[in-house]
Formats: C-alpha cells, sequence, structure tokens
C-alpha cells in the first residue's frame, strides 16, 4: 500500500513540473543588460542607491563606475517621494487608515546625451491601517513596507535597463 502512494506522489510531482514548464514559469536569475558600464545618480548612502547597484553587481558582467564619464549608460533621478496620506478616519475624526506612496522619476541616457529611455515616472501604492495602541508596531510595519517597495522598485528598473536599446 505505502508503494502505490508513493508511484502517486512521484506522478503528481511530475504532473506539476510539466505544467509550470509549459505555463512559461522560470526561476529569476542574473539579469543581462545590453551594456557593459553605467554610473547611476544615487549616491551609495542612499539604501535606493545602495540596493540598486548591488543588483546590477549580481550580475557579474555590468560595471558600476563612479563618475558620469567613459560609461555606456547614465541613470539620472529625476525625484524621489514617500508620502503618507490618510486614507480612512474612526468616528472620533483621527486617522485609521494611511495610503503610503513611493513615487521615482528617472531617465537613462548615453555619454553622449542620448536618451535611451525618457523621463519615466514609477509609482508604487500601499495601504496601512492605524491603531494608537500599536504605535511602534505600526511604524516598524511602515518601515517594512517602505523597504518592500524600495525592493519592487528596484526590480522594476532592472527590468527597464535589461530592455533598453542601445543603437
Amino acid at each position: 500500500m505505502h508503494r502505490i502512494h508513493k508511484h502517486w506522489a512521484s506522478l503528481i510531482a511530475v504532473i506539476a513540473a510539466l505544467m509550470l514548464s509549459a505555463c512559461g514559469f522560470a526561476l529569476r536569475g542574473p539579469v543581462v543588460f545590453p551594456f557593459s558600464s553605467i554610473y547611476v545618480g544615487l549616491p551609495d548612502s542612499s539604501p535606493l542607491g545602495g540596493e540598486l547597484k548591488r543588483n546590477i553587481r549580481a550580475n557579474g558582467k555590468t560595471l558600476i563606475v563612479n563618475e558620469a564619464k567613459n560609461v555606456d549608460v547614465i541613470i539620472e533621478v529625476l525625484g524621489e517621494t514617500r508620502e503618507k496620506v490618510i486614507l480612512s478616519l474612526n468616528n472620533q475624526g483621527r486617522a485609521r487608515e494611511y495610503n503610503l506612496l513611493y513615487t521615482f522619476r528617472f531617465r537613462v541616457r548615453n555619454e553622449a546625451g542620448k536618451e535611451l529611455l525618457a523621463p519615466t515616472d514609477i509609482s508604487l501604492k500601499r495601504n496601512i491601517s492605524f491603531n494608537e495602541s500599536q504605535v511602534l508596531a505600526k511604524e516598524a510595519e511602515e518601515a517594512l513596507l517602505y523597504r518592500d517597495m524600495q525592493s519592487d522598485l528596484v526590480q522594476q528598473i532592472m527590468r527597464r535597463l535589461a530592455v533598453l536599446k542601445m543603437d
């Protein structure tokens, strides 16, 4: 009886693997960029700049330079804002729920000034409830949500860089 269950379990695993491969599922690997060097217009002290540079270095083939000279691609940061907007109020008129907004605006050009990616806005939004009796926990949750949005933002930038047309 135990042998029959093992047989069914392996059959189900094989079917699941076939279904995943048929739907186009693939593990994310290192991103391959169409350029070999990049200047990122964010300081290393910036959490966003640090994470973006770590992700770019992870592919192992792209050099990150400290000056916008002799480089294939330049990321120019045009703006970065974080906002916290009241979404709803309780019956005493105090905030019950907030909307966290993270907006990043940038463009990509080559050293000669030719625009490879027009000014682009990436806007991310998360909702967070608020409870006065849990202020510290909610502050930690807010910081965690901003870090999550930052990671999402970095992945979106990476995907845009991977599809640049270098002509």
